[in-house]
């Protein structure tokens, strides 16, 4: 593409990470990460997440263990990412709430999601690889982590160094996705 952007690269340099080199992650690297998340745009600044940062090996492998099936194969590299990092929804504000209702759109999941991929922007940027798990037994977490019943975790971020190759993104053609004026 003629004059690619630089955050043009860096969207087609992130991709869901499942290999992770034997190395750890630089504390500032994953303080960057944190910030460009908190600076996410949400709906009437709600500003609905907390981020839990799992870097005590034990503990994280026990995180690691919650993202696994015996019926189905997933997510069985998970333990090589040396961190995870637990996304929590927390409580809108109050007009956030009020426009969910109005409009009857889960604006607090639509902040989430960008809070998510603002950290894993970053973490490209850091020459760092991720991977949004949805796939995890919610409450075995919770336990865990002491996140109060009432409280969701909602994401779980593989993040560590890439190893081997960087994927070719397999992606619709843009006239399949895209239209002007009308669907």
């Amino acid at each position: 593409m003629e004059n690619e952007s630089s955050f043009l690269q860096l969207v087609k340099q992130r991709q869901s990470q499942r290999n992770y080199a034997d190395k750890s992650v630089e504390k500032a690297k994953i303080e960057r990460c944190q910030e460009a998340a908190r600076l996410a745009p949400s709906a009437c600044n709600a500003q609905p997440w907390k981020f839990i940062v799992v870097d005590d090996v034990e503990l994280k492998n026990k995180i690691a263990d919650t993202t696994a099936n015996k019926l189905l194969p997933l997510n069985h590299w998970t333990k090589q990412a040396p961190v995870h990092v637990v996304l929590v929804l927390e409580k809108p504000n109050i007009t956030s709430k009020i426009g969910e209702m109005v409009r009857d759109k889960k604006f607090i999941l639509m902040d989430v999601g960008i809070a998510a991929e603002h950290f894993c922007l970053q973490a490209a940027e850091e020459g760092l690889g991720t991977c949004m798990i949805g796939w995890f037994n919610e409450k075995k977490v919770k336990e865990m982590l002491n996140i109060p019943k009432s409280k969701r975790a909602m994401l779980i971020i593989s993040l560590g160094y890439p190893e081997g190759k960087h994927r070719e993104k397999m992606r619709k053609p843009m006239d399949e996705i895209v239209s002007y004026n009308r669907y």
